[in-house]
């Protein structure tokens, strides 16, 4: 009875990819890792604690002064390069799931307004521009704008106040408008605000207009729901269905409960960490085989506010909910994998992602010593570990044939 767990610290990235500065020069100094660490220390007068962190051998990929250099755990460390256009936590885990995600377009919702209004309009829905600005104003309530915290036209929003309309009736508008976009995903988000949306509206980068969704107030007022809508994706070929289809128990939690598809799956979503940790390691004591997959959304949330203390913080938090997870995942043949999705870095003058390699920290009792593994070209290399680490074939995974390192980890 084997348990894999992956934990994804959401916007976790250890040091910007060689074409970070290819939509924002200044990207290419970007080291989440690095900067928090190092205002932390300045902000607390002592080192960040990640004493599970160090012994998974985030030291031996990340040369900070303040992590460390060694291990006693039985470990395979390196880091992933994304593998997918931009930074985007979304096509960040369907690409980390096994999907292949190289046919999906960047767009601004500006390019493609006529036929998202004529098609919400044979829907039956009002449709209005808001201000004479590129996004719309549906049924009076609900914005569909660009989305502003990932890359330019990665993704867009469906975005709506729940007092002014149920999420049932704001998922069918996201749901049209899913129906001929042409990005990764159409994000249906419903939460609590005390003013009007229209009052948080702004402008992003390279022509994109949309809602600041954190100065709505939707992450602290409570009542969050959220959807992911993606791209049309084999999801039979990722790996939580092929966990399932094989008798493997699987539990998302988190974050990774919205954007990951598999109707077997157990799902626990939610926001804050000690929530997200709970659900975890709840799924870990349960007997028998299992996949989790969990996010820790709080993470990103702290780089998206440009808050090196509070992203420090939830580090330490996670932390301590790792060394749990270590505990319980004692057996051999059980693994944990602890990885990023791309990188968010607090100091680095915007609110957007960054676009960073990420750790691949794989616990793994029953094989003794520590192995260097070399760079993966994709977060792809993550699922197919988990895999091999389940026993089933990477090859059934719609990006497998990809990767070549999986079986290397479990030498």
């Amino acid at each position: 009875m084997a348990k894999t767990v992956i934990v994804v610290i959401d916007g976790f990235g250890i040091g910007a990819m060689p074409d970070a500065g290819a939509l924002r020069p200044g990207d290419l100094a970007a080291d989440t890792c690095g900067h928090v660490l190092d205002r932390c220390r300045e902000a607390f007068g002592r080192p960040l604690r990640l004493p599970a962190l160090g012994a998974l051998g985030l030291g031996l990929v990340h040369p900070h002064p303040d992590l460390a250099r060694h291990t006693r755990l039985p470990v395979a460390v390196g880091r992933a390069a994304l593998g997918y256009p931009g930074a985007d936590t979304f096509a960040g885990h369907q690409t980390m799931m096994g999907a292949d995600f190289s046919k999906v377009t960047v767009a601004r919702l500006a390019t493609h307004l006529d036929e998202v209004t004529k098609t919400l309009e044979d829907a039956g829905h009002r449709v209005e521009l808001l201000g004479g600005k590129p996004l719309l104003i549906v049924d009076g309530a609900v914005l569909v704008h660009d989305n502003l915290e990932a890359d330019p036209g990665i993704n867009w929003n469906a975005s709506a106040r729940l007092e002014d309309i149920g999420f049932d009736g704001l998922l069918a508008i996201a749901r049209t408008v899913r129906s001929v976009a042409p990005v990764a995903r159409v994000i249906a988000v419903g939460g609590h605000a005390e003013r009007p949306l229209s009052e948080s509206v702004r402008e992003g980068d390279a022509g994109t207009v949309g809602l600041d969704t954190p100065a709505t107030g939707f992450y602290r007022n409570g009542g969050l729901q959220v959807q992911h809508l993606g791209a049309a994706l084999d999801h039979a070929r990722q790996l939580p269905d092929l966990a399932a289809r094989a008798g493997i128990p699987v539990t998302l939690v988190g974050k990774a409960a919205d954007i990951l598809a598999c109707d077997e799956a157990v799902r626990r979503p939610a926001v804050p960490t000690a929530d997200v940790l709970a659900h975890t390691l709840e799924a870990v004591r349960a007997e028998g085989d299992a996949l989790v997959v969990a996010n820790v959304q709080e993470s990103d949330l702290a780089g998206h506010q440009q808050d090196a203390e509070r992203y420090g913080r939830i580090l330490e938090q996670t932390d301590a909910g790792l060394t749990a997870l270590t505990a319980l995942l004692a057996a051999p043949g059980d693994r944990l994998i602890v990885t990023g999705d791309h990188g968010n870095d607090p100091t680095i003058g915007h609110a957007y992602h960054t676009r960073e390699y990420v750790p691949v920290l794989i616990h793994r009792p029953g094989i003794p010593g520590v192995e260097l593994l070399p760079d993966a070209g994709s977060l792809a290399d993550v699922g197919a570990t988990a895999a091999v680490s389940l026993g089933l074939d990477p090859a059934g995974l719609a990006n497998g044939a990809e990767i070549g390192r999986a079986p290397a980890t479990e030498a």
